[in-house]
């Protein structure tokens, strides 16, 4: 029996960060995405986010612009989130 044969070959998923979600897009499209258009396309698809985009003051920041929100959409499809 060889020595490691009981270990395991099981690896966890890498985990998909926003910065991640920002280069693929960014590689993609050319486009900079805020982590703010993130968390409001998370919200739009019912998934929990990491944090608010809400200021501190109750303020929102911008909308995601539609071609960005389409490119977040790529890449959520692309990790596997929707």
């Amino acid at each position: 029996m060889k020595p490691n044969a009981n270990i395991s070959s099981y690896k966890p998923k890498e985990r998909v960060t926003y910065q991640k979600i920002k280069e693929y897009v960014k590689e993609q499209t050319g486009l900079n995405i805020h982590t703010s258009y993130i968390a409001q396309i998370k919200e739009k698809c019912g998934l929990a986010k990491q944090y608010t985009y809400e200021k501190e003051d109750g303020r929102r920041v911008a909308k995601c612009p539609p071609e960005k929100e389409a490119a977040i959409m790529d890449a959520f499809r692309h990790f596997g989130w929707i």
